[in-house]
């Protein structure tokens, strides 16, 4: 008998997952209906769950005091550039944008930076933004809202090698043979800039934001997800269903730093972002980015919003698709804003 071809794999493979992930028990699942846990402990155990599988992380590290390097006046803001110790491994390179018009305290807003092959740009797409995306910062000015940016493993200042993908790979490799997930030491980095956004004197830690576009976008619902703390979740062009992005063969367009070992035997994207719940949660995506295979956006979305009528308000879950590619257009950002001011800068929105 012939081996089979590599699309035959891959094919069968998919099969082989979406049979699996039909035996898990989501919370929407009816064998979790018939249960008496509840979903707040449900979330509880299944948070652990998804930590226990991004490696040995350094949770018994204790940050020293962040230094601050330079402070910038700028048109309206102060731009504080800092050195923070997140993990104990390597010192993180970070903005910190403080609006000179805020509320006191005002909401807190975590910006994390896409990959896009971008090795050298990091936390600096904040001031810069890219041809896929114009900047932010005038946004997080004009808004009020106190703004940090982190250069992530490999990016930016943390960019050791002059080849950034080959330091990307060489880091991954590395990191598994200390036991170590790439993604789980870039989420924890996410985490503990989160701990420290919410320690600032200017920020209110109960007004805390998570936003990304295409890696930043997988990271913010993957730390909503982790941490109940982040109030609102703003994911851009990278809310991607395995199952489909395997049936579609595109597991090129993610890069290696996306794999995390084991997670399909445990969790689905849906499993993932059902962790935010009932919290709001605003993802846009392109119909013809390769990334986000629209069935499988369209899938997310039908499994969020049973739960959210259910534990929440429906409208605090947007899930939309627009006739793009890997690109912000106008009107999400139009959508961006809008989650912003309702979700953010209101001092007393509807509870959940």
């Amino acid at each position: 008998m012939a081996p089979p071809t590599r699309r035959e794999f891959v094919q069968s493979w998919a099969v082989a997952a979406a049979l699996g992930t039909s035996r898990m028990r989501s919370f929407g699942s009816e064998e979790s209906k018939a249960s008496d846990e509840g979903l707040a402990s449900y979330q509880e155990r299944r948070r652990k769950e998804l930590w226990s599988l991004l490696g040995d992380l350094p949770w018994p590290h204790r940050a020293s005091p962040p230094k601050v390097l330079k402070t910038e006046k700028h048109d309206g803001y102060t731009l504080e550039r800092l050195v923070l110790d997140l993990n104990g491994i390597e010192p993180v390179a970070a903005l910190l944008l403080i609006p000179d018009k805020r509320q006191s305290p005002a909401p807190g807003l975590l910006y994390i930076h896409w990959h896009g092959g971008m090795y050298g740009l990091g936390k600096e797409q904040l001031l810069l933004g890219v041809d896929a995306q114009p900047a932010y910062a005038p946004v997080c000015v004009e808004k009020g809202l106190v703004t940090l940016a982190i250069d992530s493993w490999c990016f930016g200042e943390r960019k050791h090698e002059d080849e950034g993908k080959s330091g990307e790979e060489d880091a991954f490799k590395l990191m598994l043979w200390k036991g170590q997930v790439l993604f789980g030491m870039m989420m924890f980095d996410e985490l503990r800039a989160l701990d420290y956004l919410a320690s600032r004197s200017e920020v209110d830690p109960q007004r805390l934001g998570a936003f990304g576009m295409s890696m930043g976008a997988t990271k913010a619902w993957w730390l909503a997800a982790l941490d109940p703390r982040v109030r609102v979740c703003l994911d851009v062009c990278c809310l991607t269903d395995y199952e489909e992005l395997i049936r579609t063969q595109a597991l090129r367009e993610h890069g290696i730093y996306y794999y995390v070992p084991s997670l399909l035997k445990h969790f689905q994207t849906a499993d993932i972002n059902e962790l935010i719940v009932p919290r709001p949660h605003l993802s846009v995506n392109g119909r013809l980015d390769p990334l986000t295979p629209p069935l499988g956006v369209e899938k997310i979305r039908d499994h969020l919003l049973p739960l959210y009528r259910k534990y929440g308000k429906e409208p605090d879950c947007h899930v939309e698709l627009f006739d793009s590619a890997h690109v912000e257009l106008p009107q999400m950002r139009k959508l961006i804003l809008e989650w912003m001011d309702r979700h953010l800068i209101d001092k007393n929105p509807a509870t959940p």
